[in-house]
């Protein structure tokens, strides 16, 4: 049998006839024939058919269980805690081998100068998410993640909406019906809690979390999101109770509806005014008062898009006090300001999104708390909208005042090249905290890990090959979402993922995805919350 192993000292490809084989091995073909039934009633090959009785086609990787489907050579593998010249073995869409010769394999990629990155994972997402009457998302399951693949991610996790008077359970089915063949990565759900009834508490909630829905994000803010503190201490009890994870949108609700009133009192009704009317002081407020609520039932929290200083202070201030505070920036706010929600006419409209970029000073904070470990997890808040349509971002009440612009920018294709190239090409972060902070970090908190955010024997093969030095300017073209523009319009990044791989299979390759909407499966998760 072992003479059979090596597929490369066949001819005729990647199956043979059992003539040409008994050749190759120099003995006779009745004696082959017999070894060839033989080890197909034992499941050790696949007989495919015949062009004559006396001769089948044999499969020759079902011949040999040992044989790869997918060999990875010469790149550089790098995880959070290593980086390592070695090639990636995959069987059966999970890593089986590391090493420097790892074996025959059906198919191979050359990946010499190449990082081999574990793939992304965008824990913070919005896909076909109901936002108001009138307004439609840009981005259902299918563009949202071949824009995903395009840079470099191979799972998502969006957020299935309980809207106030539904059963939380209906509105998970109902999720479940929008991503349902559409997918092309892999995908887990947050939940959205906005109405905090008793049933939903004391029932669906608890069994949804038993059910792999281990993590949940509050509102703070939004006129029907916003949760009172009492809601929130209620929701916090059963992330206890549970031991899942809450996140929290935190900006004050009451704070910004009085900073809006007086603006729009004035006529500033532009989409520069956005950002007036949500200054860093409500969200400072917001974020310590859920820090306090968290203490006072004892929960860790997770801490959603922060945007600058005055937050990053409260979160800091809770973690010397000994509070466990996790926290997650996104790119907005390391290459946004807010100077760009006052771009002529309604261009600023492109750059709303909650909080809002911040001044240059708050700009660089966030990159030295990045820089810092302050931040535990790096994502997209891909929240997409269209520009020039009426349901989208220059609708007629969104041209009237910037209350009524959609809340939200697309970005899950863009994170990932734009943190690597103004984090790790400009030395701000190394390749381990950028592999951490996009992959390893959020399957950990999320209960995906090990199967998912490394490079690892047992683990998926997600993976994203990267070329470290391609040059290439973003542009609309290059982001593969539903919306029409993207805010990050020539931004020139060096670093691209050139190659997209989910369990396995080349999902993304050459500027197109190469694998069918539904490649992509749900995910059910274990416990949140874990470092």
């Amino acid at each position: 049998m072992s003479r059979l192993t090596p597929t490369r000292a066949l001819p005729g490809g990647s199956s043979v006839v059992e003539g040409r084989l008994a050749e190759q091995l120099r003995g006779s073909r009745t004696p082959m024939r017999e070894a060839i039934l033989r080890l197909a009633a034992e499941g050790l090959l696949v007989i495919q058919g015949s062009g004559t009785a006396e001769a089948p086609t044999i499969d020759l990787k079902a011949r040999n269980p040992m044989t790869l489907d997918l060999a990875i050579r010469g790149g550089t593998v790098v995880t959070a805690a290593d980086t390592m010249r070695c090639d990636v073995g995959i069987r059966d869409g999970r890593i089986v081998a590391l090493g420097e010769d790892v074996g025959p394999a059906a198919r191979s990629i050359d990946a010499a100068g190449l990082l081999v990155l574990p793939g992304g994972i965008d824990s913070h997402v919005h896909l076909d998410q109901f936002q108001g009457e009138g307004i439609v998302m840009a981005d259902g399951f299918r563009s949202g993640t071949v824009s995903a693949a395009a840079g470099g991610n191979t799972t998502v996790i969006p957020f299935a909406l309980q809207r106030r008077g539904e059963s939380l359970r209906a509105a998970v089915e109902a999720y479940h019906a929008k991503a349902q063949g559409e997918a092309l990565v892999d995908y887990a759900f947050h939940l959205i809690i906005t109405d905090p009834t008793p049933g939903v508490l004391g029932q669906e909630l608890p069994a949804l979390v038993k059910d792999g829905y281990s993590s949940f994000k509050v509102f703070m803010t939004y006129d029907d999101m916003v949760l009172s503190d009492r809601e929130l201490l209620d929701v916090f009890a059963v992330a206890k109770a549970e031991n899942a994870l809450v996140m929290v949108h935190a900006e004050g609700f009451d704070s910004i509806r009085f900073m809006a009133d007086g603006l729009e009192a004035e006529g500033k009704t532009a989409p520069a005014f956005h950002a007036a009317a949500r200054p860093e002081t409500v969200e400072r407020e917001a974020t310590h008062r859920a820090i306090a609520l968290a203490e006072l039932v004892g929960i860790p929290i997770m801490v959603v898009h922060v945007s600058g200083r005055d937050a990053i202070e409260q979160i800091e201030w809770a973690r010397r006090r000994g509070l466990t505070v996790h926290a997650e920036t996104c790119p907005q706010y390391l290459v946004l300001t807010a100077g760009d929600l006052d771009r002529p006419g309604t261009e600023g409209a492109k750059f709303v999104c909650s909080p809002p970029p911040r001044d240059a000073a708050s700009q660089a904070a966030v990159w030295r708390a990045l820089a810092g470990g302050a931040f535990q997890t790096f994502s997209s808040d891909h929240c997409p909208f269209r520009y020039d349509d009426p349901a989208g971002k220059t609708g007629p009440a969104a041209r009237a005042s910037f209350r009524a612009v959609p809340n939200g920018i697309p970005g899950v294709a863009a994170r990932l090249p734009i943190l690597f190239s103004e984090g790790v090409v400009k030395g701000r972060i190394t390749l381990q905290d950028f592999v951490a902070l996009t992959a390893t970090n959020h399957a950990r908190m999320y209960g995906l890990y090990p199967r998912k955010g490394s490079i690892a024997i047992g683990a998926d093969a997600d993976i994203a090959l990267w070329d470290p030095e391609r040059r290439v300017t973003l542009t609309q073209d290059l982001m593969h979402h539903g919306s029409d523009y993207t805010p990050y319009e020539g931004l020139e990044v060096t670093g691209w993922p050139v190659t997209t791989l989910v369990r396995g299979r080349v999902v993304f390759d050459g500027g197109r995805a190469t694998a069918e909407a539904g490649h992509g499966i749900f995910l059910p998760r274990g416990a949140s919350g874990g470092l």
